[in-house]
């Protein structure tokens, strides 16, 4: 549930003068009004629409509001929802009580006072639209954890892959060598010969080591900052792949920050990149990582063939386990991350804020530039 969109008030009487009157009174919350002048009624559209908060006469005929409040709170999905009694008639403290006792949070003697029916009714409103809120954001929680596990569990299977594909037969090549080395009917040119390879293929193991371990996290980041570990990744990405991509930092003396931000500007950085090689069918790609007015804004560009617009709009089972990955860690740090399509292609934008600029970030700096032909 957004935070504008409307919760329904369900407003239960047998008279249609009162059900106008409350309905004049509420209007100013804009939230959606819903009038029933029964019990039966008041439990259908209890069982077609999520209810906020319930107004209840006291007194009806055939039903009464004890009654159908009684009959709400036996049924487990209403068992929370907030119930108003209304009265003009029952309004001795054993009438008060036995309104509680059936569920109500609150009971009003008539005539109704404006001002308090409306402050009453817009805390059980706030309350179930951040409830709601909750909710969503629990569901979501879950779904991102279930897919971070999934990842976790696709990047070790690549990770044993990988040394089992790469290191591991280099290695045992390196070992035949070695082992043949060692035997006495080999010739000495054979022997240097045989050195020299698997000399090769540890030097290839090492290779291999090194870039496994840069890509679970690259020890530049930590020793020499952000700017040399961005380029580093992009001239890997152009060689690997073919990609053509440009990188823009401004300030040029670009400062450095704590661990986790700036292994988090990596991130993103590094999906964002690794989704325009699987995906986007582009040729060319642009970095701009930018310091301005107390955030910092990542953008990249790409001429490929664009995202749908379910992606755009980050609807949650359209999500691909990076792009969600991306949007988590730049919210943790209270940031932002934007989709859109471009012409051509998609620009990714990442704002995050930083809660303390270094002393040479001050200034201002463009960020409206785009992919530039």
């Amino acid at each position: 549930m957004g935070v504008h969109e409307k919760v329904n008030i369900l407003m239960v009487d047998d008279q249609v003068g009162k059900l106008l009157s409350y309905e004049v009174i509420l209007a100013d919350l804009g939230e959606n009004l819903i009038k029933a002048q029964s019990g039966k009624e008041a439990l259908d559209h209890l069982l077609k629409s999520d209810i906020a908060v319930i107004l209840l006469d006291v007194s009806m005929p055939e039903l009464d509001g004890f009654e159908l409040a009684e009959m709400i709170r036996q049924h487990p999905r209403f068992n929370r929802t907030p119930i108003i009694f209304i009265s003009a008639v029952l309004l001795t403290d054993l009438d008060r009580l036995r309104g509680y006792e059936r569920g109500a949070v609150d009971y009003i003697s008539v005539p109704v006072i404006p001002e308090l029916l409306r402050a009453k009714v817009s805390v059980f409103v706030d309350l179930h639209r951040k409830t709601r809120q909750l909710e969503i954001l629990n569901l979501e929680l879950r779904r991102l954890s279930s897919s971070l596990i999934a990842a976790q569990d696709q990047e070790r299977r690549r990770i044993a892959r990988d040394l089992h594909d790469g290191l591991g037969q280099e290695l045992s090549g390196a070992k035949m060598m070695v082992d043949c080395i060692q035997m006495q009917n080999q010739s000495i040119e054979w022997k240097e010969q045989a050195a020299a390879e698997a000399s090769a293929l540890i030097n290839q193991a090492i290779q291999q080591v090194r870039s496994i371990s840069h890509l679970l996290h690259p020890p530049m980041l930590d020793e020499i900052g952000l700017q040399s570990s961005l380029r580093w990744f992009l001239d890997g990405l152009t060689k690997r792949s073919g990609l053509e991509t440009s990188l823009e930092i401004q300030p040029e003396d670009f400062p450095r920050f704590g661990s986790e931000l700036e292994t988090t500007i990596f991130r993103v950085v590094q999906e964002a990149l690794t989704n325009v090689f699987r995906h986007a069918e582009a040729r060319r790609a642009c970095l701009h990582l930018t310091l301005r007015e107390g955030q910092i804004v990542i953008r990249v560009y790409d001429d490929g063939k664009g995202i749908p617009d379910s992606v755009a709009d980050f609807e949650a089972d359209k999500l691909g386990v990076g792009i969600a990955g991306m949007r988590q860690r730049v919210q943790e740090l209270g940031g932002e991350l934007r989709l859109r399509k471009g012409n051509p292609g998609t620009l990714l934008e990442a704002l995050i804020p930083v809660k303390s600029a270094p002393p040479n970030s001050a200034g201002q700096f463009s960020t409206s530039q785009g992919f530039r032909r």
